[in-house]
């Protein structure tokens, strides 16, 4: 199969169990699935999916030559998420504001209540060594450390979002390399770049107000209609489009259903209002401390820059937001 891709061009997928994995319907699914949650109101023309963004991941891991359980795992990491990405957990007693963890916390069971333990297993792969992030480095390591995760999302996001271009994430990608399982950057500049586009990014988009307003509104629209029976949980893990469909027909007669619909949709104005606010949200901050080649040595950037590391202690921690709407 012949993949073209914005990020890595043209790629041949031949391995028989990527091929069938791609085609599952638990990776299908994802192509209605919006990676930032519901941000086309917000930021026009910035839609991206899951399943871009899953291919992507098993791509940048096949690039540098990560083994095919790597990329296994990097195909299937995101197959856990709802509907709307992170606002599920803006739920009540569902998922954490500061952490955004849900999908993780469900990924195991999820998987294996799915097809894939069957693909895997008809093509020989064992399948708790896939579910075990300890076997997979470059996939997936914590903040503030580069991982395949990572580094796909943010090229992506910045290129969706109009902040670089294709030749941007070229410069990026040529001067990125790995070694003893870890993402080096070839020198500080490089890598100094792109912790500077991560940081815009989050200050920007995953962490900013507009995030806080869309994660939090979505996520009162979603339990007001789990509340009052209009969708159920197992519909949140069907498509963002389908979920819209079943809750649109009762707008008309719940004009709090509508209110909230008119607040995740950008309709009515919002500030950060802290003295007077309708509610209060956090936002997982995230940044990160490239690893680069210096002198014959591997540092981090902070350890060149050291004003670095004081970013990444305030920009470690949740952002909180007190959302004020417009009468």
């Amino acid at each position: 199969m012949k993949y073209m891709d914005k990020i890595y061009d043209e790629f041949q997928i031949k391995e028989l169990v990527l091929l069938d994995l791609i085609n599952s319907p638990t990776l299908q699914r994802l192509k209605g699935v919006d990676q930032a949650g519901y941000f086309e109101s917000y930021f026009p023309n910035s839609k991206l999916t899951r399943f871009e963004h899953s291919i992507g991941v098993y791509l940048l891991l096949k690039k540098y030559g990560a083994s095919i359980e790597e990329q296994i795992a990097g195909l299937i990491h995101d197959v856990s998420h709802s509907t709307f990405s992170h606002c599920v957990d803006y739920l009540e007693n569902t998922g954490s504001e500061k952490e955004q963890n849900h999908q993780d916390n469900v990924f195991a069971d999820f998987v294996k209540k799915s097809d894939i333990p069957v693909i895997l297993t008809r093509h020989g792969f064992d399948l708790n060594y896939i579910l075990d992030d300890n076997n997979f480095p470059l996939k997936e390591k914590e903040l503030p450390d580069l991982c395949a995760d990572r580094i796909d999302y943010s090229l992506r996001t910045a290129i969706n979002f109009g902040e670089i271009k294709v030749k941007d994430t070229n410069f990026i990608l040529d001067n990125l390399k790995v070694i003893n399982k870890n993402w080096i950057f070839k020198n500080f500049e490089s890598a100094k770049k792109y912790a500077n586009l991560f940081l815009k990014l989050n200050t920007k988009y995953y962490a900013g107000l507009p995030a806080g307003v869309m994660l939090k509104s979505v996520g009162n629209y979603l339990n007001h209609a789990i509340l009052n029976n209009y969708i159920s949980k197992d519909d949140l893990y069907t498509t963002d489009e389908i979920v819209l469909s079943k809750i649109e027909p009762h707008h008309q007669k719940d004009n709090q259903l509508q209110l909230l619909f008119d607040r995740m949709n950008n309709k009515i104005s919002f500030t950060n209002s802290p003295e007077n606010f309708d509610f209060d949200v956090f936002c997982k901050s995230r940044v990160v401390d490239p690893l680069c080649q210096c002198n014959g040595k591997v540092k981090r950037v902070s350890d060149i820059d050291k004003s670095w590391g004081e970013v990444i202690e305030k920009e470690s921690k949740p952002k909180q937001y007190f959302v004020k709407f417009e009468s």
